[in-house]
């Protein structure tokens, strides 16, 4: 089936870049910079729509479920991208931020000819991941178009998730089946069609905002700090240390022991904020309130 570009914004031409071909290297630039400023402002317009999908993910996640990305191209890999950052800076599991792109893993490398064209292929891989209703699925397409994010979308109303939208293009089919729609409408592209420019920077940005502010709901931060980092290099190590002098403003070594004792930079922070030393004690207090840091220490010296 042909698809009407006439229908889709991004597809129409940009006329401050008409002459883009014309000009030097930095009016090039200038051209391509000056598009990206009104990107912002484009997602800024849907933060209400962001807020209530970040509430549907928070709640997902307290429950057992899952965030789970669904897009081809440039949007199935901006949703791994997204996901694939989430175990080593909130040190959650790998399954519960998850991305399925169109063809596959390997698409995420080379582009699998024709593979967003299959309505029923959305279905099949969420069905192999076991898709529940205590999950969400966020549809990523610059269109809003896609057969394969739609059929996805589709199952996952079926199932009884929660389902939602990252679109760049209005009034899009996409927009109308999911139940938490996000569109962020970038305009013309600098060059006609090239979705990873603005609408692929507007999709990254809002990813980054969903997943985020979900953890930072999930109480992975305190202050603006990455409590949960998994100190799996020289550098995530660093920054644990350094996370752990900031809040205690207490020396290197002093972080260094407390890290060797305690194991991770938020249970040093438990500990140190309570004066609690049992380990058991403390996996406890975090465990009751889903690794949220300030209800657990509010809780605990409220039951002292």
């Amino acid at each position: 089936m042909s698809v009407d570009l006439k229908k889709i914004s991004t597809e129409s031409r940009n006329q401050n870049t008409l002459d883009i071909d014309l000009v030097p290297t930095l009016e090039i630039l200038k051209k391509i910079n000056n598009e990206d400023k009104t990107i912002a402002y484009a997602v800024e317009k849907a933060l209400s729509n962001i807020a209530k999908v970040v509430d549907k993910v928070y709640e997902a996640f307290i429950n057992g479920g899952r965030l789970i990305y669904m897009g081809a191209g440039t949007s199935g890999r901006i949703g791994i991208l997204d996901a694939v950052e989430c175990p080593p800076t909130y040190g959650v599991d790998y399954d519960m931020v998850m991305c399925l792109m169109a063809g596959g893993e390997k698409a995420f490398i080379k582009a699998v000819e024709g593979a967003e064209d299959s309505i029923t292929q959305g279905k099949v891989d969420l069905e192999n991941i076991n898709l529940t209703k205590n999950d969400v699925v966020i549809g990523i397409a610059a269109s809003g178009r896609t057969p394969y994010v739609i059929g996805g979308l589709n199952y996952a109303n079926e199932v009884g998730a929660v389902t939602s939208c990252i679109t760049t293009s209005a009034s899009s089919p996409i927009e109308s089946i999911a139940a938490f729609p996000i569109v962020a409408v970038t305009g013309p592209e600098p060059i006609t069609g090239s979705t990873r420019m603005k609408s692929g920077t507007a999709q990254k940005m809002i990813c980054n905002m969903i997943s985020t502010a979900s953890m930072v709901k999930m109480g992975k931060v305190y202050e603006n700090l990455m409590i949960d980092v998994k100190a799996t290099n020289e550098k995530l190590v660093s920054r644990s240390l350094s996370i752990i002098c900031t809040i205690l403003e207490c020396s290197t070594e002093d972080a260094k022991a407390l890290l060797t004792k305690y194991k991770t930079v938020k249970k040093v922070i438990f500990s140190s904020f309570t004066g609690e030393e049992d380990l058991s004690i403390i996996d406890e207090c975090l465990d009751k309130e889903h690794g949220n840091i300030r209800k657990a220490i509010k809780n605990y010296k409220e039951t002292k």
